[in-house]
């Protein structure tokens, strides 16, 4: 009796420790987006979702955050481990400008960001200039969307802070009701598929790009700014293409990221790419080949994903 008991109580000991041995061998990956309401949130959510189902050794958990600027922070610090930045301030990180240049390493593009307001459909606006002098919501304090914005006004010799009466939003989502009530004249943001234009488009809106002058000046002084055309039909209701510039977001990760984890990340983007793209259309986007042209060097993508990218003649 007492030896049947004894063999029960080692039983119930080695189950639970099979599970834990079981769940150990799933690696967990945190990955920083932005506030919600934006792009990020929902890229991140959908990429997140598109990993795990790809790869069920990786297990990638999204956290809300003030977007890309604190993202960059909370790489180099170690609290996340891959985290969603935008081109403007991924170009300064690593060109060192107005800091240290960063040592984070790229994991993957992710889209396309061509920059545009959207305004009412019944409002006055047709260019850039017409809206000069008027209240504009330019999104929150840390996005590298707002970041696009200071750029691409600079270039075009305007000062967003003299030149518009700006506001920045506590969370995305806030613009496109500021949009529809009327406290702000139009809505800064950028991509194909972004939140902020999808709800502003289906309410009657209407988009406001750069004319081919425009794009050609602000590229001219701030040369990784290219230009971009978003096609028509790209949103509901938008009949006309729009011309703009833009840069590439990424996903980015701390220096010390194991070489395996970022490997399977990368392996699972591409693999699950037909799975992502059904999730979200700017996951089209998101490939090796734009990962290669994207990057501002090719050292700055992570060891463990320029294996794959040789693996698979990149």
């Amino acid at each position: 009796m007492m030896k049947f008991a004894r063999l029960a109580f080692v039983a119930a000991l080695t189950v639970p420790l099979m599970m834990t041995s079981a769940d150990a061998q799933k690696t967990n990956v945190s990955m920083a987006t932005a506030t919600p309401g934006g792009g990020f949130p929902l890229f991140g959510d959908n990429a997140a979702a598109t990993i795990n189902e790809t790869d069920g050794t990786l297990n990638v958990q999204t956290q809300n955050t003030k977007g890309s600027s604190e993202n960059i922070v909370l790489l180099e610090t170690g609290k996340m481990d891959i985290a969603l930045v935008a081109g403007e301030p991924a170009y300064e990180a690593f060109a060192g400008i107005g800091r240290a240049p960063t040592k984070l390493k790229i994991i993957s593009a992710i889209y396309s960001n061509p920059g545009m307001f959207v305004v009412k459909g019944d409002s006055p606006a047709k260019s850039l200039r017409d809206l000069v002098g008027k209240p504009i919501a330019w999104g929150t304090q840390a996005s590298g969307l707002t970041l696009l914005g200071r750029y691409v006004t600079d270039g075009l010799g305007l000062d967003r802070e003299k030149d518009f009466q700006p506001h920045y939003l506590e969370k995305a989502g806030d613009g496109p009701v500021m949009v529809a009530d009327g406290r702000v004249a139009a809505l800064w943001g950028g991509g194909i598929g972004w939140p902020g234009f999808t709800a502003v488009m289906k309410s009657g809106g209407r988009f406001i790009g750069l004319t081919s002058d425009e794009a050609a000046k602000v590229s001219a002084k701030h040369n990784f700014l290219k230009p971009i055309t978003v096609p028509a039909g790209s949103y509901e209701g938008q009949k006309e293409p729009v011309n703009s510039v833009g840069s590439w977001s990424f996903i980015l990760a701390r220096t010390d990221l194991p070489d395996d984890v970022a490997y399977r990340l990368a392996k699972a983007l591409h693999q699950g790419h037909p799975a992502l793209v059904k999730r979200l259309a700017q996951g089209r986007e998101t490939t090796p080949q734009n990962t290669k042209m994207a990057a501002p060097r090719p050292d700055q993508i992570h060891p463990g994903v320029q294996k794959y990218l040789k693996e698979i003649g990149l």
